[in-house]
């Protein structure tokens, strides 16, 4: 074997458990299927990262994957195919080649679920975001949309008042709100917008965003709302399908389920990051890649350092 531990996926994540295990003796491979970075990627800047007061999202990965790369070998644009364990080892089909390792880092994170509404895309990072937690600060005394009707719609858009944006708008296409009653209550106490039975036909802005074109889901009258923001909270899909065909437990939503020390149902298979929920921050996310590079000690035949 040319490696003892494949860690799939290159964000916050796959570094740090690259960085970890290599220095615990592991020999070990980080598998990305794109340019790695993951969703922080599309963070314009990141102000909760302790050590960076502040720091575009796509500049902290490539700092992240200057650092891991003096340890662990990288491998971008290179998309694992396959998984199959075969007793105490595990067989990787990529679309480059075939790796045979004993134990596999599941770190492929999430991807939000996309609106695809015109400018969507073109106005990311220039207005449109999908992480209030992330991004909100940037929007303190201006005008903001909330797309989605979820407890994480409403959370975000407490979250915006709370810290000084001057309106903030939910729009969800339907009458009813999914969200839990009490955050409902608290979002009209703090005097959130809401814009029941609408759907955001375009996102429109020439630098950034500017205005949103809503249509009424009832009575199709079209209308605009003037904005400098717009957060899309409509879900997160976890990238589970590896930990489907490898038998991995998942929670009701779809992530991956793991025990304090990132270990999995399946011995050998631990999970850290986005996939597994939580908080899904880069810094948690790069404590469970941590704590699952040591953990793999376990399997591989090595003493745990700590």
């Amino acid at each position: 074997m040319d490696y003892e531990l494949a860690i799939i996926g290159a964000g916050p994540a796959g570094y740090s458990a690259g960085i970890y295990a290599v220095r615990s003796g592991i020999k070990t491979v980080v598998i990305d299927k794109s340019i790695g970075g993951g969703l922080a990627n599309v963070s314009p800047k990141i102000e909760n990262y302790a050590g960076f007061e502040s720091i575009p999202g796509m500049e902290l990965m490539e700092k992240m994957k200057q650092h891991a790369s003096k340890y662990a070998d990288i491998h971008f644009n290179e998309e694992v195919k396959k998984i199959e364990k075969n007793n105490d080892t595990f067989t990787i089909e990529t679309s480059e080649k075939t790796y045979i390792v004993k134990a596999v880092l599941l770190c492929m994170g999430t991807e939000y679920q996309k609106l695809n509404a015109p400018g969507e895309k073109e106005l990311q990072g220039k207005g449109v975001s999908y992480c209030a937690t992330c991004d909100g600060f940037f929007f303190k005394g201006k005008k903001v949309a909330v797309i989605g009707g979820g407890n994480s719609a409403l959370i975000e858009a407490i979250f915006l008042k709370q810290i000084g944006c001057e309106e903030v708008y939910l729009i969800h296409r339907r009458d009813q709100l999914r969200a839990e009653k009490v955050y409902e209550d608290e979002a009209q106490a703090k005097q959130v917008q809401m814009m029941i039975n609408k759907v955001v036909e375009k996102i429109y802005g020439k630098q950034k965003v500017e205005h949103l074109d809503l249509k009424d889901t009832m009575n199709g009258e079209k209308l605009t709302l003037n904005v400098d923001g717009v957060f899309i909270s409509i879900g997160e899909m976890p990238q589970n399908e590896l930990a489907k065909s490898l038998g991995v437990k998942l929670d009701e939503r779809g992530y991956v389920v793991t025990d304090k020390q990132q270990r999995t149902n399946v011995k050998g298979v631990y999970a850290a990051g986005d996939i597994t929920g939580g908080l899904r921050q880069v810094i948690t996310a790069c404590a469970e890649g941590a704590v699952a590079a040591l953990s793999s000690t376990e399997v591989l035949g090595k003493k745990y350092p700590y």
